[in-house]
């Protein structure tokens, strides 16, 4: 008998689906996937960034199968947990069901940072490490 309790469903929502919300995904599906069922979508869905899938291939976790999704309301009201993970998305997701939980990650997008290619991914590396302990911290609740 099977006494496990259901998955969570968490959707992480960013404007572009496309650096924080896809990387939140990936970290959560691989180190909490036996809990979480999990899904990311942006208001303004852009494709992955490519700088997203190499500094998370450097942790050991492949996002480029994962797909940049545009937010609709089945995706928010199958949600139990709604984290949004940029400012515009926090400020103007749509209202969620009764009994959706709502948190924000305060993260700074990286794609948007300028230097030497090595800045930038040092940048994305900060990142992709902030979203990393939010993941771990919401696995350890």
């Amino acid at each position: 008998m099977n006494t496990q309790s259901k998955k969570r469903k968490v959707l992480f929502l960013c404007t572009g689906n496309s650096v924080r919300s896809q990387m939140a995904e990936g970290f959560l599906k691989a180190l909490g996937g036996e809990r979480f069922e999990v899904k990311s979508a942006g208001t303004a869905p852009a494709g992955i960034n490519p700088r997203s899938i190499k500094v998370m291939k450097e942790v050991g976790i492949d996002i480029s199968s994962q797909s940049s999704d545009r937010l609709d309301l089945q995706m928010l009201d199958n949600a139990d947990l709604l984290i949004t993970l940029c400012g515009d998305a926090r400020d103007n997701c749509p209202i969620v069901a009764p009994g959706v939980e709502k948190r924000h990650w305060p993260l700074e997008d990286p794609s948007y940072r300028v230097g030497t290619e090595e800045e930038i991914m040092d940048r994305f590396r900060k990142t992709r490490d902030l979203i990393k302990k939010y993941a771990e911290d919401l696995i350890a609740e």
